[in-house]
């Protein structure tokens, strides 16, 4: 993620924002995200605990993602369904899914261009 390319080990582990959420923790995150909607609500699969953490997490929930996409259309209900009613009526398919993922995977986006300036005052990384 090119946000926090170039932060040392230190910074990836400060919280600096109100949250307490660090760049790591974020990303962190945004894997368990991954793995949650696509492979546990879409897929159905119940997948076991992290075999990695932090980058190395975060990519291959993203690859296991890419693979699920690929081999589904956006109108394929879920085989899961997440516990949360309001969430589980507003995700009836892979389109609603990934426009969930979307909305939650742009929200920490901004936390972590947030956190990086305060880190150490760079802005505008990333891709453009």
């Amino acid at each position: 993620m090119a946000i926090v390319a170039g932060l040392d080990d230190a910074a990836l582990r400060t919280a600096v924002l109100p949250s307490g959420w660090t760049p790591l923790g974020l990303i962190e995150h945004l894997g368990d995200a991954e793995r949650h909607w696509l492979q546990d609500v879409f897929a159905g699969a119940r997948p076991g605990g992290p075999d990695a953490s932090g980058f190395a997490f975060y990519r291959e929930q993203c690859r296991i993602s890419d693979g699920i996409i690929a081999g589904a259309t956006l109108d394929t209900a879920p085989v899961g369904r997440h516990h949360d009613e309001p969430l589980a009526s507003q995700t009836t398919d892979l389109r609603r899914i990934l426009l969930h993922l979307i909305e939650e995977t742009a929200r920490h986006a901004g936390h972590l261009d947030a956190a990086r300036e305060l880190l150490d005052g760079r802005t505008g990384l990333g891709p453009r």
